[in-house]
């Protein structure tokens, strides 16, 4: 069985990066390297792994990563920080 893990990694600017993949520390070490140049996270280096979560059903971790991929920075905190009860009330984009 395959574990799929959905991530958030603070970059060294403080903005942060969500993503998906089956090996953990294989893509944290090609987040590290700059492995992939123009990518989000290339010129926003160190990263730092802030939070994860495991998957065994692929569509699941999809889902999981797209909504959280449109969360507030405010949202993306509470969910690091663990303050789960914060979560239904942090809005998801605050518009000007």
């Amino acid at each position: 069985m395959i574990t799929y893990y959905v991530y958030i990694l603070e970059c060294a600017d403080k903005t942060f990066y969500t993503g998906i993949t089956s090996n953990l520390t294989q893509r944290l070490e090609s987040h590290q390297s700059g492995k992939y140049k123009d990518s989000y996270t290339d010129k926003r280096r160190p990263v730092t792994l802030a939070f994860y979560c495991e998957f065994t059903d692929p569509n699941m971790a999809i889902e999981t990563e797209k909504r959280i991929k449109k969360w507030s920075k405010a949202k993306k905190r509470a969910l690091i920080t663990g303050e789960y009860d914060e979560l239904q009330n942090l809005a998801k984009k605050k518009f000007s």
